[in-house]
């Protein structure tokens, strides 16, 4: 098996991939906080990309569209724990705080091989081999820990962490012209721009003067196009950083729109 995910808590996991990529595209509901053992991991946003390697940490907070590709490397498979900060625990957590809270913009925060939180996310690793349940009483204690750290480490955390507000609605035209490439469900791109799904749509037909899906499938390949017309990358590089799920639905989209598939365009471009 390719892809192999251990759990010794619903919020405390174990990812094991050993295939050639695995791509994800989420807005989490939960904050993630990851420990890349081994392994690399690109996160792709509208404004802004990262590149992790072994040994990195780092905090991907909720609800932020991201592209997220994780790749075995230099033999290893890619290897990491994962934690979910769940609004649940973060209120017990805060509830017993007197943290002073800012209006943040959420980003994503890199820890890179920090000891603290290194220590404290490998001391999960042996609980993975246990054959009973995990007392839920240590994984508090354990995600108590981690939240603790990063309060030490980052005095801007609480900001991000301490937030429980659901997003208001928001500019949909700006929203969806900077985060198109995202292949979420209508039902998301709804509730992170503050609508239901039926005013979601509605919303979306006055802007734009189409469905979403037409006009989603038509961005995406005109970034494509660009990709390849004017950075000469090739297709098995962008398929995936412009919202297609394989290589053969891309490519057939993109010969549907232009004429010519992303292929045909390489020759004449290199011809030409």
């Amino acid at each position: 098996m390719d892809y192999q995910v251990n759990y010794i808590n619903p919020d405390i996991k174990l990812s094991n991939y050993s295939g050639k990529l695995f791509k994800t595209e989420a807005a989490f509901n939960d904050h993630l906080l990851v420990w890349l053992i081994s392994g690399e991991t690109k996160i792709i946003q509208a404004d802004e990309s990262f590149v992790f390697g072994p040994g990195s940490t780092f905090l991907i907070p909720r609800n932020q569209l991201a592209a997220i590709i994780n790749i075995p490397k230099d033999g290893l498979p890619h290897k990491a724990v994962a934690m979910h900060l769940t609004a649940k625990r973060l209120r017990e957590f805060y509830d017993r705080q007197n943290a002073k809270i800012k209006t943040a913009i959420p980003k994503i925060f890199s820890f890179h091989k920090h000891p603290l939180l290194e220590s404290c996310l490998a001391s999960l690793i042996p609980y993975f081999d246990m054959q009973e349940n995990f007392p839920e009483n240590i994984a508090s204690l354990k995600i108590t820990e981690a939240i603790s750290i990063l309060r030490n480490i980052d005095a801007d955390i609480d900001d991000v962490l301490a937030s429980f507000e659901e997003p208001d609605k928001i500019d949909l035209t700006a929203f969806m012209e900077k985060n198109f490439m995202f292949n979420m469900p209508l039902e998301k791109f709804g509730y992170l721009t503050g609508r239901s799904l039926t005013t979601f749509k509605r919303d979306f037909h006055k802007a734009f003067n189409s469905t979403p899906q037409r006009w989603l499938t038509k961005k995406r390949l005109e970034l494509a196009h660009y990709q390849l017309n004017e950075k000469n990358k090739k297709p098995v590089e962008i398929y995936y950083e412009t919202g297609f799920e394989n290589l053969s639905h891309f490519s057939f989209a993109f010969k549907k729109q232009f004429g010519y598939s992303p292929t045909e365009l390489q020759k004449i471009n290199k011809n030409s």
